[in-house]
């Protein structure tokens, strides 16, 4: 039997169903709207950096002093021995994650004093180092005895503060170096800290206030450039600081210009004001939710007395913006260094202190 013919409508039908079942298919994908794609199966990529994760903040410690000179007694105990010129009030300091001074000299060995100044000072580079011993992270020279040996005792200072690499702010070769913050992170807190000098001596000011083209002090006389200073640390800064040298000798309540010079501070996005020139205390407290201390006093300092020989340690626990804690450690100088009142004594000393707040308009507590 011839199979051939059987073979062909095998294959003749087979076809005819191939075709069907073609037509079939492309009428239904015709009909049937195009599926989306899945975006499981097929993951796009993007641009964007992935997000760095927020460091968490926790709260640290910083602790200011008043004014160090190493004249007189202080400079045989500089030559000494740099690392124990401060005496035991260094404990206080490494105590603090961050500790502070105002450097009230220059950092020279030569020049001319200022002509005509009744009193300058001036120290040797060892000066540094026995702060950097005794636990202070970060100095001001914007003061009045910041620039006693003018411009070649300038040149010096900041000779021997590159050589030292020890942190100073409120003075530099300009007024961009001058105005400067010092910056840190400590427990993932940015902290940015600026100084500056209220006071100056009237014939001095032009000689020794930074410009664009001469070396000099930040001058807070000049209050715009520092607080458009302040409004930029604000920008990328978790806390700001400025340190001020500011107040009338041995008056006891802030001056007119202080209490002018504070709220605007506040105001730019300072967190924390504080700083001293006096020689004696002023009250310290919050101003809303700021904090300020109007006077530190004599701290490291060769002429010490009933009033100008009370200091002591001001130590801030700061998380970001806010103040959460002051503490006064309350001391006495002896011999040209201060030292830690303890004992009965101690309790009354830091309730003179906190009584001092009241001619200040400061609180107790932010608000």
């Amino acid at each position: 039997m011839d199979t051939y013919p059987a073979r062909r409508l095998v294959a003749a039908t087979a076809v005819t169903l191939s075709t069907m079942l073609a037509v079939a298919c492309s009428a239904a994908e015709s009909a049937t709207p195009t599926a989306a794609p899945d975006v499981a199966e097929k993951p796009t990529t993007s641009t964007e950096p992935t997000p760095k994760p927020t460091p968490t903040r926790r709260p640290y410690t910083i602790s200011f002093g008043g004014d160090v000179h190493f004249e007189g007694v202080l400079r045989t105990r500089l030559n000494a021995d740099p690392k124990t010129a401060l005496g035991p009030i260094a404990k206080v300091l490494k105590a603090s994650d961050l500790a502070m001074v105002n450097l009230e000299t220059a950092i020279t060995t030569g020049g001319t004093p200022a002509p005509g100044k009744q009193y300058t000072f001036r120290a040797p580079a060892a000066a540094l180092t026995a702060l950097k011993a005794s636990g202070v992270d970060v100095a001001s020279m914007a003061n009045n005895h910041g620039m006693d040996y003018m411009q070649s005792g300038l040149a010096d200072s900041l000779a021997a503060v590159k050589r030292s690499k020890f942190p100073i702010v409120g003075v530099g070769r300009n007024e961009a170096e001058a105005y400067r913050p010092w910056r840190t992170t400590v427990n993932g807190n940015r902290v940015a800290i600026i100084g500056a000098t209220q006071v100056l001596d009237a014939e001095f000011i032009d000689a020794w206030t930074a410009t664009a083209s001469k070396g000099g002090l930040a001058s807070a006389k000049n209050e715009p450039r520092l607080i458009q200073e302040v409004r930029k640390a604000r920008k990328n800064s978790d806390t700001v600081i400025v340190h001020l040298h500011w107040g009338t000798e041995l008056q006891k309540c802030p001056n007119d210009a202080q209490l002018g010079l504070a709220p605007k501070l506040i105001a730019a996005g300072a967190d924390v004001v504080v700083g001293g020139h006096a020689h004696i205390l002023l009250g310290s407290g919050y101003l809303k939710n700021a904090y300020v201390s109007y006077g530190l006093g004599n701290f490291v300092f060769y002429n010490w007395g009933p009033e100008t020989g009370r200091t002591g340690v001001l130590t801030l626990t700061i998380n970001g913006r806010k103040v959460l804690k002051d503490q006064w450690t309350p001391a006495s100088i002896q011999g040209g260094v201060p030292l830690p009142i303890t004992g009965s004594g101690k309790q009354q000393a830091v309730n003179g202190w906190k009584a001092l707040r009241d001619c200040a308009g400061l609180a107790a507590e932010p608000g």
